[in-house]
């Protein structure tokens, strides 16, 4: 009955990996597609979404047998509690990821030279979530920790961007409607990194029973 129980929490450690990547794919994918005004790969990741979504129920399910049947206790009974929280944030950030690409359809063109940070708010956030599964199978404190303090890096990218806008339009440089669907990819990437932070704060109650928004 044990094995079978281990079998069980490692095959949800595997769908967690699965789930994160397909997470990094579809934001490392709606960055190059902005970045290069890539139609093909941006329909491709609105495509995809229904993978994610199909993904979050499996593990949801997974989630359900092992709380019901298995009954775990302690440190157990947090991981699949965390995990059940962890994949509805992954499931967000996989409709934003859906959601830049599909703005990018919309604009029709590659990211002008100018609004080049946008893109390293992607590379962070996409970071932020790889390193936020990492922290979950590998059950390491400290990088979760340190998922939570990048979300200033995204943020403080974000501040950037929203200046470098603000000069677009003071300049009239920018179509108002380029400019505010730019702003709106912003959004898009600070909110990623807010799920990445989540996951990360879920991951610390996993292993200490608390998270860092309730010290």
């Amino acid at each position: 009955m044990r094995d079978f129980y281990e079998e069980q929490l490692n095959e949800l450690h595997t769908q967690m990996i699965a789930m994160g990547g397909l997470c990094e794919k579809a934001i490392s994918n709606a960055t190059k597609a902005l970045t290069d005004g890539d139609l093909h790969l941006a329909e491709e990741i609105m495509k995809n979404d229904a993978i994610i979504n199909r993904q979050e129920r499996d593990i949801e399910s997974l989630c359900m047998k092992l709380i019901l049947h298995q009954q775990p206790v302690a440190g157990d009974l947090r991981r699949v509690s965390a995990a059940l929280k962890m994949v509805t944030d992954m499931e967000r950030i996989g409709d934003q990821a859906a959601d830049i690409a599909d703005i990018v359809i919309d604009m029709n063109e590659k990211l002008p030279d100018q609004f080049l940070h946008i893109c390293k708010m992607g590379v962070a956030a996409m970071k932020m979530v790889t390193d936020s599964v990492t922290a979950y199978v590998d059950e390491d404190l400290e990088l979760a920790r340190q998922v939570i303090r990048d979300d200033d890096i995204v943020d403080g990218l974000f501040l950037k961007v929203r200046g470098e806008i603000l000069d677009a339009i003071r300049d009239g440089g920018s179509k108002g409607e380029e400019v505010l669907d730019l702003f709106m990819i912003t959004k898009y990437y600070e909110r990623i990194g807010d799920h990445a932070t989540n996951i990360a704060e879920w991951v610390e109650y996993s292993i200490t029973g608390e998270r860092s928004n309730e010290n």
